[in-house]
């Protein structure tokens, strides 16, 4: 089999360089059997451009680090093949409603801590006081397999990038933050009441300023059920007496 020549057109902008000004630069690579996005920019950077920034740890799909743009979508590098694109034209761009670092880099690090601590994303736990050697909780396995499903996140942000909500607002949770909320509200080991939870998303920042457009669900690469965990947290905060 012949193999393809690809064409890259990779957004290139250091925002830490004086004067530097956002472009478009072409590459072309041949093209690999099994080739990801990902081997493709490792090996432009390697081969023709050693300065191309763009991140990446465990090339698995888990840690949710080389999530750009990919022909309008966002996505995984890792887990996107260059034989999707049957014309061998693959446009790259970084996420957009993160902290650009350059080039394909965003700071995604930074918008994930400032959300976890402004939801409270971590156990808040009944018992105050733990001994190391009393049993575990017990717990029911459809529980725990639901909030083993709300773990998956990667925090890789392509939720965030395809939300129209988020981009317009800002201050919008969105449905990364949504999900770590459903996380806690479903686990009943948590002492936080659905009062504790309104606070944090019973508003437009919230459930309430979800446009249900399911960019999200669209986009994550875990296909995790974001319309599900939207759903019950609206139903959780819609049927508490405190709501009329």
């Amino acid at each position: 089999m012949t193999q393809r020549t690809l064409t890259f057109e990779i957004f290139r902008f250091d925002p830490f360089e004086p004067g530097d000004k956002p472009t478009m630069q072409s590459f072309e690579l041949e093209e690999a059997p099994g080739m990801t996005v990902f081997v493709a920019l490792k090996q432009l950077r390697e081969q023709q451009d050693p300065s191309l920034q763009f991140d990446f740890v465990c090339r698995a799909g888990i840690c949710g680090s080389c999530a750009m743009v990919i022909n309008g979508v966002p996505t995984l590098a890792c887990r996107t093949l260059t034989a999707n694109y049957p014309q061998g034209r693959i446009k790259l761009m970084p996420l957009p409603g993160f902290e650009l670092i350059g080039d394909l880099s965003v700071n995604t690090g930074k918008f994930m801590r400032q959300l976890s601590e402004r939801i409270g994303a971590w156990l808040h736990p009944k018992k105050a006081v733990h001994s190391f050697d009393a049993i575990e909780q017990k717990m029911e396995p459809h529980l725990a397999e639901a909030i083993y499903e709300t773990e998956r996140c990667v925090e890789c942000g392509c939720c965030v990038s395809a939300c129209a909500t988020a981009q317009i607002r800002e201050t919008f949770v969105g449905a990364v933050g949504m999900n770590k909320v459903a996380r806690f509200a479903l686990d009943d080991r948590d002492v936080r009441e659905v009062d504790d939870f309104y606070h944090v998303i019973g508003d437009e920042d919230g459930v309430f300023g979800c446009m249900t457009l399911l960019g999200c669900a669209d986009t994550c690469p875990k296909d995790l059920s974001h319309q599900a965990q939207i759903g019950y947290l609206r139903r959780k905060l819609a049927l508490h007496p405190r709501i009329i």
